[in-house]
């Protein structure tokens, strides 16, 4: 049993490309939505998974974040919810972990195709998109990845010394186009670039960073908003006023 956690971005993209290259089979592809990601990431989600079906690949199955009854619950309605920002912000990886990671570790463990391997006291193999640039990460978790009793973490890219710039090639070599950064659209980890072009192209996007912004003002003690040290608003964003008090 052959998963990939699929982000929506580059490495993820040029590891399911070199998997079908190296025809290595792959039966379950998930992405973890957390209802927050840019648009260009929703619209490449569609890209993708029209290039695996013609190459004979599972689709994407999207997973998230539900409450105890069952409804959705995304990142945006969380921080809201609770007066907070992305964990991130603080130093802390909290979104990621409930956001990202808990969807499919829920998924799998009801999927009945990992239920039986694990059954039979084997692992799900689970393919990670690091590329051969990224050996410091892979570091960090290898004694977790030993551990694991459930999951056997293989890094393709690494093996195939694949580093940024061969997975872009590969991507083109495929005749897709190039992915974007995945990210939620309010993500604390965003360039001041990437903040300006989202303001600029997707206003409405930004409004509701603001707001989430502005709904955890009160509660910030060591933080002074999405920009960690600085505010959003006040330095992109002064104009868009959620309050009517600008």
């Amino acid at each position: 049993m052959n998963m990939v956690s699929y982000g929506g971005g580059v490495n993820s993209t040029a590891l399911l490309i070199g998997l079908h290259q190296h025809r290595i089979p792959v039966d379950l592809i998930l992405f973890a939505d957390t209802g927050a990601e840019h648009p260009h990431t929703y619209a490449y989600l569609d890209i993708m998974d029209r290039w695996l079906k013609d190459h004979g690949m599972p689709p994407i199955t999207r997973v998230y974040k539900t409450t105890r009854d069952g409804k959705r619950l995304t990142l945006e309605q969380e921080c809201l919810q609770s007066g907070t920002l992305p964990s991130i912000a603080y130093g802390f990886k909290r979104c990621s972990l409930k956001h990202k990671i808990g969807p499919q570790e829920k998924f799998c463990n009801h999927y009945l195709p990992c239920q039986k391997v694990w059954a039979a006291g084997k692992r799900v193999v689970k393919f990670i998109g690091y590329d051969a640039g990224e050996g410091y990460r892979s570091d960090k978790v290898l004694l977790g990845d030993l551990a694991d009793p459930k999951y056997s973490k293989w890094y393709p890219l690494m093996e195939w010394g694949w580093d940024r710039a061969a997975c872009q090639r590969a991507i083109d070599d495929a005749g897709l186009p190039q992915p974007g950064k995945s990210s939620c659209f309010f993500c604390p980890s965003m360039r001041v670039e990437e903040i300006i072009y989202l303001r600029d192209h997707h206003p409405d996007l930004f409004r509701r960073a603001i707001t989430l912004e502005d709904n955890a003002r009160p509660n910030l003690k060591t933080v002074q908003g999405l920009g960690r040290n600085y505010s959003w608003k006040e330095r992109y964003g002064k104009e868009f006023c959620t309050h009517g008090n600008c």
